[in-house]
């Protein structure tokens, strides 16, 4: 039986072929698809920096894994996530498409985002997103993301961006992957 991948755009042989390089790339750069702690301490920090109770350093292969990660306390009284989620769940893979940052301080806000699996798994209610671009494929190989379920004020957005920006430079000089100049 073959395992159907599931893709988040609308030309799929496009994305498996981008998918195909970007796990090669990936497997080049000695990058595992599993969580590290040292990303595990650059999602903390961004989390710490911004208030938020979640932070991811993502990488998409075959589905999404955050390499990096930040709960909330077990006892908090939040759901707490795990390592790997669908390719086609939460806000990073339109930051993926864009290949540009995603502020989204009230995903309630706009139509196209509030509906989103997130929403309903864990209460999301505020996103901001950032992309590795690996500079030798062009590729964004992962994204640095903090959400939380509180909106937060457009006003503050600029902020929380800056945070997301830092942890893309702080995620990809752990994972040794050069980002193109700005």
């Amino acid at each position: 039986m073959q395992r159907r991948i599931e893709v988040f755009t609308d030309d799929p042989a496009t994305e498996l072929a981008e998918m195909a390089t970007r796990l090669t790339r990936l497997n080049e750069l000695g990058i595992r698809l599993e969580g590290a702690e040292i990303l595990d301490d650059i999602a903390d920090d961004m989390g710490e920096r911004a208030g938020f109770l979640y932070a991811m350093v993502n990488a998409f292969g075959e589905e999404q894994t955050f390499l990096g990660l930040r709960n909330p306390p077990r006892d908090a009284g939040y759901p707490v996530v795990g390592r790997t989620m669908s390719r086609s769940h939460g806000y990073c893979p339109e930051v993926v498409q864009r290949r540009r940052g995603l502020p989204l301080p009230n995903v309630a806000a706009s139509p196209r985002f509030q509906a989103n699996h997130v929403v309903d798994a864990i209460g999301i209610r505020s996103y901001f997103g950032a992309p590795i671009i690996d500079a030798n494929t062009g590729l964004v190989l992962a994204t640095v993301c903090i959400v939380d379920p509180d909106p937060r004020l457009l006003d503050d957005a600029t902020r929380y961006q800056a945070i997301v920006k830092d942890g893309a430079r702080a995620a990809a000089a752990a994972l040794k992957i050069k980002m193109p100049s700005p």
